[in-house]
């Protein structure tokens, strides 16, 4: 029987899944918005960065609300984006899909 934390976990994974059958690899919605960010910041922001920045906001919401449950697993889905954004920034060689 699976824990809370394992539900949890699951929920958040198919979450990512759907929202990459729709939007594609994370990577490449992550840097569209970090090019955003950068001309209306006039400051450089990476797409690992954007990941990092929207799991803060969930943080965030959790010091406001700290029990629900949109928000936690948002920020968890974000931490878990933010590996595969910044594997994706590392790797020279990262092609996925049409950018």
């Amino acid at each position: 029987m699976p824990t809370t934390t394992e539900k949890l976990l699951a929920d958040v994974v198919s979450t990512i899944h759907e929202r990459g059958a729709v939007y594609g690899h994370p990577y490449y919605n992550h840097k569209r918005i970090s090019e955003l960010w950068s001309a209306y910041l006039n400051h450089p922001v990476t797409a690992s960065q954007v990941a990092l920045c929207m799991a803060l906001v969930k943080v965030s919401r959790l010091s406001e609300s700290p029990n629900h449950e949109d928000s936690i697993k948002d920020g968890l889905a974000y931490l878990s984006i933010y590996k595969s954004v910044l594997d994706a920034e590392m790797d020279n060689a990262f092609t996925w899909g049409a950018d």
